[in-house]
């Protein structure tokens, strides 16, 4: 069991698999060798470029863009909590006037 420190990285598909993000590691492999992953609003070229705590993940799940900070890299696929202790949400949220509008304008 290895412990971790500030310097240490982990793979950007082994990080996404970690949280959950993709059902499978495959599938966080393939959509970074995509260049559908951004590390710091850089396009990530490798499934195997490391990501570290601090850094800001954005990404596509389903239909929705996701922005996420890495607080902790963890060591280990665990259950839904402890993944979400691994990062922090800061996607930003729609207007809820804004989704409204869609939504009415869609109707017509």
């Amino acid at each position: 069991m290895s412990h971790m420190t500030e310097t240490d990285s982990l793979r950007v598909d082994k990080f996404l698999w970690f949280t959950r993000f993709f059902k499978t590691r495959s599938l966080a492999t393939k959509r970074a060798n995509e260049g559908r992953i951004r590390l710091n609003g850089k396009k990530m070229k490798k499934s195997s470029d490391p990501v570290r705590v601090g850094d800001i993940l954005t990404f596509a799940q389903g239909k929705q863009v996701r922005v996420i900070r890495i607080l902790d890299l963890g060591n280990r696929r665990g259950s839904a909590q402890e993944a979400q202790n691994l990062y922090e949400d800061i996607t930003p949220k729609e207007d809820p006037d804004e989704v409204a509008q869609h939504k009415l304008l869609a109707k017509m």
